[in-house]
This record gives structure tokens, sequence and C-alpha cells, in this order.
């Protein structure tokens, strides 16, 4: 089941969600990069969001 995006409430932004397409923007944009190469980074650093930011922060 999907969320429903017309519900508001916090969201947690610690945890990056792939499932959700507007998410993956959201990080692609944040993080200026792909969405493939948000995949991969979170593959390789988990989905904790510190984590993937220090990722790209080397790579970048």
């Amino acid at each position: 089941m999907s969320d429903d995006t017309t519900k508001r409430t916090v969201q947690d932004r610690s945890k990056i969600n792939l499932s959700e397409d507007y998410e993956v923007r959201y990080w692609t944009e944040k993080f200026g990069c792909t969405e493939e190469e948000l995949r991969k980074a979170v593959e390789s650093q988990g989905s904790g969001a510190k984590n993937v930011e220090a990722f790209f922060g080397k790579e970048r």
C-alpha cells in the first residue's frame, strides 16, 4: 500500500525511502544526483540520510 500524499504528517527525513517517487525526487534534488546514483548510495550505505549525505560528500 502506498502513502496517501493528501494526508500531511511529519516526515522522517532521517531515512531515505526509495519506494515513493516523491521521496526519490526530493533526495535526488537535495544531493544533486541521479536516481541510479541515489539507489547505489543507499545500497552501499543503508537508508540513513546522514550516511548517504556523507557518501556524496566524499564522492563530489
